[in-house]
């Protein structure tokens, strides 16, 4: 069973990780880049919006983590869902809401890629600092407050330190983002701006210097496994921990109810008010209402024989054919990893980490390996399409693989020997306690792998071909164009592809929460 899943890692991942790294170690360009002052420029520049993004969204996040995690009250569990919405909507798709949103004099700022990273992590605060803040205990606050302490002294001495290492997960997993963020900053950062992310597509796509884009994926991959090591080694030696289940409460008194309300509306209007606006967006052209950008979509046309060259709709068709089979593939082989990674034991756990590296290579850089490993004969399938869906199966077999473990993990082994005490074979045993026992989370997977394939932009952009444009590459081709027809052109077909991304993983989740 672990066949499969090693021959594709070894061949997609390993090895174009690998030739990436001979490149680079092969090539005299290493010193020029690191030489280079617009590279040095570009490397600052993801570093610090990364930290300020960083900031912000904590800072943004604080409020309904702690509201969600401490109060009951009508309606939790709806606002709940719809803060993290925003975490599983493709890039393209937060980028386009925002240029919806924002007026001209902002498009091509700093400030509107902080403003949508923020949107954009804020359910990494509510899912992670929320879900520790929720098991703190009711009584050390409380026993604080009878000793004396003020609320800010209760925050700074009790609530802070028990939250400091939940608080630095989030804020490790936010920079991580945030610093690999490639969609939000090439459609809201412009050509001024660009990030490590934007800069490798564009030296190696658009400037033919294949090897300056190799040591920069080089040099994003060191920063990213110097943050993660960094943050897995403070995590283990300041974990903190905690006792007791779920420490909500109803709101009590006026100020509580006042802080509950205004933070759930907040929140919500600042989810909600982007994805509407670029919604309504797509119905305006030139100014008025209409309905010229939706009837046109089949066509790619601005007016009767003249076209854009992108066929929007068509786009829509190809990336669903890219989803189908990148959700077989990350299915099947994330179904065998999964059983592989449960039966064996050492090297199980070889196994279950091997397939969590992808999880931590950014697209971008997925995509460039394979783009200079698979250029020359007898491996050259550069030009075939089906190496645009085994890329989106790369970025979501990890997904795949952590939603199913833990359920096979869950199997307790008497079940077996019971099955095999009624007179099943042991291969019955095996299927029927073990395999059907995956099939619904399973199932729930393939929804998230199918969302990621629709909304995957980084390692696209580098496999695509002409007359194969997926919609998120669709939508950059339409927001590139002069003139309001391709710019509703885009509104609408982000609209499309939120529709369709949302409710695919709705079912997902639904089906996840059935089995749990």
């Amino acid at each position: 069973m672990a066949g499969l899943p090693v021959l594709v890692l070894a061949v997609f991942y390993a090895w174009p990780l690998g030739t990436l790294l001979a490149r680079v170690l092969r090539g005299s360009s290493f010193g020029s880049t690191l030489g280079n002052a617009d590279v040095l420029r570009v490397l600052w520049f993801t570093l610090w919006q990364a930290a300020v993004s960083t900031v912000a969204t904590v800072l943004v996040g604080f409020a309904p983590a702690y509201v969600l995690a401490r109060f009951r009250f009508r309606g939790r569990a709806a606002v709940r869902a719809l803060v993290t919405v925003p975490f599983m909507l493709p890039t393209v798709v937060v980028g386009a809401a925002f240029l919806a949103l924002l007026p001209r004099s902002l498009h091509g700022t700093v400030l509107a890629v902080l403003v949508a990273h923020v949107f954009f992590n804020v359910a990494v605060m509510v899912r992670v600092v929320g879900a520790a803040w929720s098991v703190l205990p009711l009584d050390l606050t409380a026993a604080a407050r009878t000793l004396g302490a003020n609320e800010s002294k209760v925050l700074r001495h009790v609530v802070l330190p028990l939250l400091r290492p939940a608080l630095l997960a989030a804020a490790s997993v936010i920079f991580l983002f945030t610093f690999t963020s490639f969609g939000v900053v090439k459609l809201l950062g412009g050509p001024a701006h660009p990030t490590l992310e934007v800069e490798i597509v564009r030296r190696a796509t658009q400037l033919g210097q294949v090897d300056v884009a190799a040591v920069l994926a080089l040099l994003q991959l060191l920063v990213l496994g110097a943050v993660l090591w960094w943050t897995t080694r403070w995590q283990r030696a300041n974990g903190v921990a905690t006792s007791g289940g779920s420490a909500q409460c109803g709101a009590r008194g006026r100020r509580q109810r006042a802080l509950v309300l205004g933070t759930a509306a907040m929140s919500v209007a600042f989810v909600a008010v982007p994805l509407v606006v670029l919604a309504a967006m797509s119905f305006r052209v030139g100014g008025r209402w209409s309905l010229t950008a939706w009837s046109t979509l089949g066509s790619g046309e601005v007016r009767p024989g003249i076209t854009l060259g992108v066929n929007p709709w068509a786009s829509m068709l190809v990336s669903l054919r890219y989803a189908v089979v990148a959700t077989l593939l990350a299915t099947v082989v994330g179904a065998l990893a999964a059983l592989a990674i449960t039966s064996a034991r050492r090297s199980g756990r070889l196994l279950d980490v091997g397939l969590l590296l992808p999880l931590g290579t950014s697209a971008v850089t997925i995509g460039l390996g394979m783009l200079i490993t698979f250029d020359t004969p007898p491996f050259d399938w550069r030009g075939r399409w089906w190496l645009v869906p085994v890329g989106h199966a790369l970025v979501a077999l990890p997904f795949v693989v952590r939603s199913v473990v833990p359920a096979l993990r869950a199997v307790a082994p008497e079940q077996r020997w019971a099955a095999a005490t009624l007179g099943a074979s042991p291969w019955r045993a095996w299927w029927e306690v073990q395999v059907r026992r995956m099939l619904r989370p399973l199932a729930a997977a393939a929804g998230f792998a199918a969302a990621i394939s629709l909304g995957e932009f980084g390692a696209t952009s580098f496999l695509t071909r002409s007359g194969h444009d997926s919609v998120p590459v669709a939508i950059d081709h339409l927001l590139g164009r002069a003139g309001t027809i391709p710019r509703a052109q885009a509104f609408a077909l982000a609209t499309l592809l939120l529709l369709l991304t949302g409710t695919i993983v709705t079912l997902a989740d639904r089906n996840e929460r059935a089995d749990a």
